[in-house]
């Protein structure tokens, strides 16, 4: 740390006793004016003086007043200001008295706004050279009563530029600290966000296949012993389902790695160009699953094409698991101006149908997911039995933030 740094440190933590260093400075230097006087002749010549008591008193009183100039400014303004006015009408020789009040002016200059300042300037400058040039012993037009104006108006301008500088400083740090808050807000914002991706991900992906386990290991245990050819498709099946979740786990949860880990994954996020291979899943488990598209020709965004799969994927596992061992699944895909349209029925032929909106977090993570893409989902059981989940997505989706949520 600089000589000039630990100076600055001692003086932030000892306002007072800078102060009391500050008026000794100010005392001895107008001590020391007050026993010399220019004489002007043919040349500028320095002869010595003896200043009255009167004019030391006031000199002293000026100074010490300057010890409390940051608690009250205003007060020692208005003293240090009475006191050179005292001087300019009674000492003779003249003693430099206004020093302490151009002092006290700058501080009030400093601590205050820009208006207080012009007012109180003006106002002091008034004072202390009308009272000179008017009352004084020297003549109006004398050097000394223009030097009193000179010095009064530049202790106002000082203290004026060092309050906008402070304020310009604490402004940049004031910014400086609201944009490092609002950077660490969005970069926790964006964490709960990523992990609420990956939470509803992981969801779907083992909500799906398990679902299917479950019903292809009781079709094997049931006809294990009646029919043991079907039991083993079944259980090839379950096979399947379980390589086809480790392999959706293994890339969901390898996104948390760093980018430059050689095992990242690389095979795309599922989307609707695997709606026939995810349809096939179910309709292998045992459900009648059909499917109309109106899409063709669609080209959609990662995020809308990410979406649309895995609440087509959540609405089945739904049915396959609510619905009862009889449900049909009708899935659509339709294009409509400037969204894509998804809509999964089922007839609910099924005791569990009203277990569709129980409990769980597949209709909780497809809302979020559409409200993520501005989008709107609609579910509810249909008239006459069954479950009917409805969602637009925007093709052209632009989040809060005017990111793409992908």
């Amino acid at each position: 740390m600089s000589t000039l740094a630990r100076a600055r440190r001692q003086a932030k933590a000892h306002p007072l006793a800078m102060d009391a260093v500050l008026a000794a400075a100010v005392l001895v230097c107008m001590v020391a004016g007050s026993f010399v006087e220019p004489r002007h002749r043919d040349s500028v010549n320095w002869v010595l003086r003896t200043p009255d008591l009167l004019s030391l008193l006031l000199m002293a009183l000026g100074a010490a007043a300057l010890v409390f100039r940051r608690r009250a400014p205003m007060a020692v303004l208005a003293l240090t200001g009475t006191l050179s006015v005292i001087e300019s009408l009674t000492g003779d020789p003249r003693a430099p008295v206004a020093m302490s009040a151009v002092i006290a002016l700058y501080t009030v200059a400093s601590t205050t706004d820009r208006p207080t300042t012009w007012r109180v300037g003006l106002l002091t400058m008034t004072v202390l050279t009308g009272t000179a040039m008017a009352a004084g012993p020297l003549p109006w037009y004398a050097q000394e009563n223009l030097g009193i104006f000179a010095w009064t108006g530049i202790g106002a301008t000082a203290g004026d530029a060092v309050r906008s500088r402070r304020a310009f400083v604490q402004a940049i740090r004031e910014r400086a600290e609201r944009a490092e808050r609002t950077r660490e807000e969005e970069a926790r914002r964006r964490v709960a966000e990523e992990r609420l991706r990956i939470a509803r991900d992981l969801h779907d992906v083992v909500a799906h296949h398990i679902a299917l386990v479950n019903v292809q290991a009781g079709v094997a245990a049931h006809i294990m012993d009646k029919r043991p050819d079907q039991a083993k498709e079944a259980l090839a099946h379950v096979r399947e389902a379980s390589r086809s979740a480790l392999n959706e786990l293994r890339a969901t949860v390898g996104l948390l790695r760093q980018s430059g880990d050689p095992e990242a994954p690389t095979e795309p996020a599922p989307g609707l160009d695997r709606l026939d291979e995810l349809t096939g899943t179910f309709r292998s488990a045992g459900l009648h699953v059909e499917v109309a598209r109106a899409d063709q020709g669609t080209t959609l965004p990662a995020a809308v094409d990410l979406a649309a799969y895995r609440i087509i994927q959540e609405a089945l596992t739904n049915v396959q698991k609510h619905a009862g061992p009889r449900a049909k699944a009708e899935v659509s895909v339709v294009r409509v101006g400037p969204n894509i349209e998804i809509t999964v029925l089922d007839d609910g032929s099924g005791e569990n149908e009203t277990q569709h909106s129980g409990g769980g977090h597949g209709l909780l993570g497809m809302r979020e997911r559409v409200s993520a893409l501005r989008g709107t989902l609609t579910t509810g059981p249909r008239y006459g039995g069954g479950f009917r989940v409805h969602a637009i997505l925007p093709l052209k989706n632009r989040t809060p933030t005017g990111e793409d949520p992908a």
